[in-house]
């Protein structure tokens, strides 16, 4: 049987984590047992449906590398991909039930006939969860009384207004797709039973459930829209690379069952497996998130880094092509941990004058005889005869020996005097990539400022 797997968003808002989550599980259940990915989007609510939501969910997957097989754009022989194209084939599958007696009219709907047996869910995740729709009944709000009260629990499939709802068109569509997974939210496990009841009145084996755990804010409750890192346009805006993203989103609910939390797309699609699902809820950890980024960013290869920091040093206003810019990102690799965060570690090697912090600048105001030093700093990195690290280490050593100080008395006033502060990326390497004559310039600079 070869595998196939959907993601079916409603296009009435952004890809909000826990989808997009949903789909990579999804996408990398069927890439590892050599499936296919389907994309179907769910937009039978005609009244919030817009194809600017749409675009949003495409642009965020098509971002995280979520390339579906069979979907809008792609073609594929299960099609149309949108429900709202697909009445015709709801309306066949209706005629069926219909047929068969498993429905009726009720006030202008239709509803299904839920049967008085005892329903069980095999669920891969959450095990074996059985009800009796019968008796479990349905439960409506009455406006008069002001309370809830027993209702009819045959399910409405078909509204008096003509519209079919999710639990009839899902059923019908992952058996004209061929779904034989179904992997999503546990928060849709509940529903499960009446899926297999329609299952069963079709006559057709429903596929494998797999209900995955529910992704929680840091307070404990579901993530909505407003909790940080909800959103997956906004990690792209951010500086998040797709990959660390999608590591990130493997791990909530998921763990490889070794020590190892760190995997390339290629080693995910080798590990993951459902057995390795929790079944407890995750809980989401916006510093965990940027942690994981910045190891991908560490191992990323040059050219790489290169390709994704240049939209970012562009935005900054620094200049991507200059060819100083490979070395200068190599300094970022142990300082940033986003790509929006690198301009900030490289920029001074780019500017024409230094914007000096204002606590660093009292730090060296402070140094005892601090223009005798400056004096040493200057006439040794001066004239030295060189200008690698080495040759650069040696003269400001011998600057220090000269005049009976230590290296280190010597490397504050350099770095904030050349770099305007005393964090961003390590000094030496950026003395090399600025050059004698501009370090001893900037250098002279700030040795004025403190007169």
């Amino acid at each position: 049987m070869s595998v196939r797997t959907r993601f079916a968003p409603s296009p009435t808002g952004f890809l909000h984590i826990g989808g997009a989550r949903t789909a990579l599980y999804n996408w990398l259940y069927a890439k590892r047992h050599g499936g296919k990915f389907i994309l179907r989007v769910e937009d039978t609510d005609a009244e919030r449906s817009t194809a600017e939501s749409m675009q949003v969910i495409l642009d965020g997957l098509q971002w995280l590398g979520l390339e579906w097989d069979e979907g809008p754009g792609v073609d594929g022989d299960f099609g149309p991909y949108y429900q709202s194209e697909r009445v015709a084939i709801y309306d066949r599958y209706l005629a069926k039930l219909a047929a068969a007696g498993h429905v009726y009219e009720d006030d202008g709907a239709i509803r299904f006939r839920v049967p008085d047996k005892t329903i069980t869910v095999s669920d891969q995740i959450c095990g074996e969860v059985s009800t009796n729709l019968k008796e479990q009944g349905s439960r409506r709000y009455n406006p008069e009384t002001k309370q809830e009260e027993e209702a009819n629990p045959d399910i409405v499939i078909k509204r008096p207004n003509g519209g079919y709802i999710f639990h009839f068109v899902n059923v019908v569509d992952d058996i004209e797709m061929g779904i034989t997974h179904v992997i999503r939210g546990e928060d849709h496990l509940s529903n499960t039973p009446k899926h297999l009841a329609l299952f069963e009145a079709f006559g057709v084996t429903p596929p494998t459930f797999a209900h995955i755990p529910l992704n929680l804010n840091p307070s404990g409750t579901k993530m909505s829209k407003r909790d940080q890192g909800a959103l997956i346009h906004e990690y792209q805006e951010s500086g998040f690379l797709p990959d660390a993203v999608n590591n990130y989103m493997a791990l909530l609910g998921w763990s490889a069952k070794d020590d190892q939390e760190i995997f390339s797309m290629k080693e995910l699609k080798e590990r993951f497996d459902l057995s390795g699902v929790n079944k407890s809820n995750s809980k989401f950890d916006y510093d965990k998130c940027k942690w994981v980024n910045g190891e991908h960013l560490r191992h990323l290869p040059s050219g790489e880094l290169q390709a994704w920091a240049g939209p970012f040093l562009s935005r900054a206003g620094l200049p991507a092509a200059d060819e100083r810019v490979p070395a200068a990102l190599e300094l970022t690799r142990d300082r940033a941990q986003l790509l929006s965060e690198i301009p900030g570690v490289i920029a001074t090697i780019f500017e024409t004058e230094v914007a000096y912090d204002e606590a660093s600048l009292a730090k060296v105001a402070g140094q005892e005889d601090i223009a005798n030093r400056l004096a040493a700093l200057i006439n040794g990195l001066a004239s030295s005869t060189g200008w690698d690290e080495l040759e650069i280490k040696a003269a400001i050593t011998a600057a220090a020996e000269g005049i009976g100080v230590k290296m280190g008395a010597l490397m504050l006033p350099c770095r904030v005097g050349v770099m305007g502060s005393t964090s961003g990326a390590d000094l030496v390497p950026v003395l090399v990539l600025l050059g004698q004559a501009e370090v001893v310039r900037r250098l002279k600079n700030f040795a004025t400022k403190l007169n």
